[in-house]
């Protein structure tokens, strides 16, 4: 009998539920029912908790009816939040706390991802004598977008090493394929993204990498302290009026964060659409297995990772410590608590 890539994704998702629907009960009263979630690049091992949630009908147990919209980078996202077109941004924790400077409270509800997991490479091709991040200056530098979480850890490694990110040409590439071709054509110099764009371009000896994100131990030598990433992150109004919606978009979240630590690459690869291997599955695994770590296991919060993430921005923003920021307004455990509860 043959078994196609239909089956085993079938298969997979049908384990992943039937051992997880005694944990999770379904969140009752729902104030809305459609909810539509703005995201910088779904493809990314970065936002696979949200991939996983839609592909494995998490969200659908929950009685949410789920639209996801993808734009360049996380920045991007949150313009379509703040915008009103969507309702909710899965982009990164550090966006709370750059939208309160800007006087705009939104909050976090559920962690993707614990470390950032994004990579700073220089082309082998255009840059084969790179010695150190001086040699940056002067040089372009693709992000998924301007303004993105891969712009600001950007802004942060050039910062540590007596750089501004005025030194630098900053170029959106997005988060796929087109970043890839950026890269190999010679448009920019280097790059900061995330897997599987990064694997893929390590993998064929694109770049070299200067700054890994991707575990936890690296997380910690790069920023000294728990560094939170991916989340799903609201408007503090949408939460007071619809909590059993956000409960539900919690437990699907926190569901495929640890159904993706049972499942492993080779479940993932299964589970997620065919686009996303970008035409290399043995490389998407691979990309998965160095990402794993750095994937929430269960959407909490990282001890200290409000204030790992506030001083990192200040370092590249330093008019940002005037700003008397409220880190408990970024972010509540609340839902993700409950979630959690089996």
């Amino acid at each position: 009998m043959t078994i196609n890539r239909r089956d085993i994704l079938k298969a997979v998702a049908a384990t992943g539920t039937l051992a997880m629907a005694p944990a999770f009960l379904r969140a009752q009263g729902l104030e809305k029912k459609s909810v539509h979630i703005a995201v910088g690049g779904e493809s990314l091992t970065y936002y696979l908790p949200l991939a996983i949630a839609n592909v494995n009908g998490f969200f659908k147990e929950q009685g949410l009816d789920i639209k996801v919209s993808n734009f360049a980078g996380g920045s991007k996202a949150l313009q379509a939040v703040v915008g009103g077109s969507a309702d909710v941004v899965s982009g990164a924790y550090e966006h709370t706390i750059n939208l309160q400077e800007k006087g705009q409270i939104f909050q976090a509800v559920v962690l993707q991802g614990r470390a950032p997991m994004i990579v700073v490479g220089v082309s082998n091709k255009t840059m084969p004598d790179y010695k150190s991040p001086k040699d940056l200056k002067g040089k372009r530098i693709g992000v998924t977008a301007p303004g993105s979480s891969t712009n600001m850890l950007l802004d942060f490694f050039l910062a540590k090493h007596g750089l501004k990110n005025s030194d630098v040409s900053i170029i959106g590439v997005g988060a796929g394929a087109g970043a890839v071709s950026a890269l190999r054509s010679g448009q920019i110099d280097a790059i900061s993204n995330l897997d599987p764009v990064i694997s893929l371009l390590e993998s064929t000896n694109d770049i070299k990498i200067v700054l890994d994100t991707r575990t936890l131990k690296d997380t910690l030598d790069v920023f000294g302290g728990n560094m939170p990433a991916g989340c799903l992150y609201l408007p503090i109004d949408y939460i007071k009026e619809n909590p059993n919606t956000v409960q539900a978009l919690v437990n699907a979240m926190v569901r495929a964060d640890k159904w993706i630590q049972r499942a492993g690459p080779e479940g993932v690869a299964a589970a997620v659409p065919e686009s996303y291997l970008l035409g290399d599955p043995a490389v998407y695994k691979l990309s998965v297995k160095r990402s794993l770590e750095g994937l929430s296991p269960d959407g909490k919060m990282p001890a200290g990772g409000p204030q790992t993430a506030l001083r990192v921005l200040t370092t590249f923003k330093p008019d940002l410590a005037k700003s008397n920021i409220d880190l408990s307004k970024t972010w509540t455990s609340v839902f993700v608590d409950k979630a959690n509860q089996v």
